[in-house]
């Protein structure tokens, strides 16, 4: 077929890096190149998954030279899923930004969201640790530059905060890298798995590589750049941050796990994968709470971003008998970084509803809102159950399994706070929720939303509620991606 033997991975990364530099030199026709080359981006993802789905394993090396002189992309299943989210999440937040922007502010935001765009299929095509530096880095700097891109004074302090954090994680990331280097030679992923031997150099790059990633994942008690930045930049470039820029270092981080480190014999025993999942614990309490307890709905819903990324890394801990990592538990993760993007970039969406409509988010005067924008409540309370593990939702699917598979090694601490943690989120949803439905004494002051920015909240809302009603489809593409777990039931 002719279709396959395309270069989609390379297509993925220049169709985007193309239009951000088309919109940049050519202004007026900014807006109608995001969104083709957004919705072009998604096509592209078809061709590249029917090429994974007959090959499994895709490589490109760029110029013809391959590892380990030449730059090498890879996709595969786990690339696949988080480039899937990229795309859902990316042409949602573009149909919203088109009536969102004034279109002095869309000139500058289509090239900016593109270059992001790009650097985000990068990083996840990237065959080598210094590759994904690179595209961690352009990603980093896009995505400050969207934070500050209102101008006002909290939008700016949050990008130099994000700013901060990103660099000083890349610092201690790249030190990883060259030991790692120093120690073996190479940087593909390939010749590392070969070369790679458990001791000092292997653990120390593991702690610094692991460090850096989890502070620009915002990780407990990494995460103090991220409530101001992710709150108070615009709502779609709110919803880009939470369901895609954060998920890139966890990528990579599961990359390493996954192929090089936890596979090394005695390497588990540094005790790493237990450190993690106690910060997941901690930021799921944490960052719950504190959601619980935020007066504006913006704020509310990046503190639940803290708490959600803590779900993520309960899997580190979990092990097989073999002392390997749990490919069920993995299997449920990566479920829930699909489930978590969808229904996050609903919400901030609907929280952007919220401000355009009455001027501000405060939670205690949302009274009555539900008669006037009944799809963006509609799109906040889905989005809202499935953050919460509310069946029929996909997020309920996707912590059902770690659940399972928590139990099913005896693992009651992780249990416990996956409950509790729940529990929090249920509350600080529908206390939203509620405002949304109370009777006002007043009709207040409104700005009309366009419906198109109701819509596409609603739409990413109700992909996360067919995630959970149509589970079957999902699963062969995960158990590619971290190989098949024990047989369980979906529920």
């Amino acid at each position: 077929m002719l279709l396959p033997d395309l270069p989609w991975e390379a297509l993925l990364i220049l169709l985007p890096l193309t239009g951000a530099a088309a919109g940049a030199l050519w202004p007026p026709a900014a807006r109608a190149i995001g969104l083709l080359t957004t919705a072009g981006g998604l096509l592209l993802l078809a061709g590249l998954g029917t090429a994974v789905a007959d090959a499994q394993t895709l490589r490109h090396a760029v110029g013809g030279w391959g590892a380990p002189l030449g730059i090498e992309l890879r996709a595969d299943a786990l690339s696949l899923v988080f480039l899937t989210a990229t795309a859902l999440v990316g042409l949602g937040v573009a149909v919203y930004a088109d009536s969102y922007f004034e279109r002095s502010q869309a000139r500058g935001f289509w090239p900016l969201w593109l270059f992001l765009l790009g650097a985000l299929n990068a990083l996840f095509l990237s065959a080598d640790l210094f590759n994904l530096y690179v595209t961690l880095e352009l990603m980093g700097l896009a995505a400050v530059a969207l934070t500050a891109f209102s101008g006002g004074r909290a939008a700016l302090s949050g990008a130099m905060r994000y700013l901060l954090a990103t660099l000083l994680g890349s610092l201690v990331y790249l030190l990883g890298v060259a030991l790692l280097y120093h120690a073996t030679g190479t940087l593909d992923f390939s010749l590392l798995t070969q070369r790679l031997e458990a001791g000092p150099a292997a653990r120390t790059a593991l702690g610094l590589m692991g460090a850096g990633l989890a502070l620009k994942t915002a990780l407990f008690p990494f995460h103090f750049w991220l409530p101001p930045a992710h709150s108070s930049a615009p709502a779609p470039v709110s919803a880009l941050l939470s369901a895609l820029v954060v998920k890139a270092s966890f990528y990579i981080l599961v990359r390493l796990w996954l192929e090089l480190f936890a596979p090394l014999s005695g390497l588990e025993g540094a005790g790493t994968g237990e450190v993690l999942g106690w910060l997941g614990m901690a930021a799921i309490l944490w960052g719950s709470w504190q959601a619980l307890r935020q007066p504006r709905v913006k704020l509310l819903v990046a503190y639940s971003t803290v708490a959600q990324i803590g779900y993520l890394f309960l899997a580190f801990p979990l092990l097989t008998a073999a002392g390997l990592p749990d490919p069920a538990a993995w299997r449920a993760v990566l479920w829930l970084v699909l489930a978590h993007a969808l229904a996050k970039a609903a919400m901030f969406l609907a929280a952007g509803n919220l401000l355009r409509f009455g001027g501000h988010d405060r939670i205690p005067d949302l009274d009555c809102v539900a008669q006037r924008l009944p799809l963006t409540v509609a799109a906040f309370a889905l989005a809202g159950i499935s953050i919460a593990g509310l069946p029929p939702t996909g997020g309920f699917i996707g912590k059902w399994l770690l659940l399972e598979a928590a139990l099913l090694q005896g693992r009651w601490d992780l249990v416990a706070v996956m409950l509790l943690g729940g529990l929090l989120a249920a509350g600080y949803v529908f206390k939203v929720v509620g405002h949304f439905f109370t009777p006002a004494a007043a009709g207040h002051a409104a700005r009309p939303v366009p419906a198109a920015m109701e819509w596409t909240a609603l739409t990413l809302a109700i992909l996360a509620l067919l995630l959970g009603l149509a589970p079957a489809w999902l699963l062969p593409w995960l158990d590619l991606a971290v190989g098949p777990g024990p047989a369980e039931a979906v529920p």
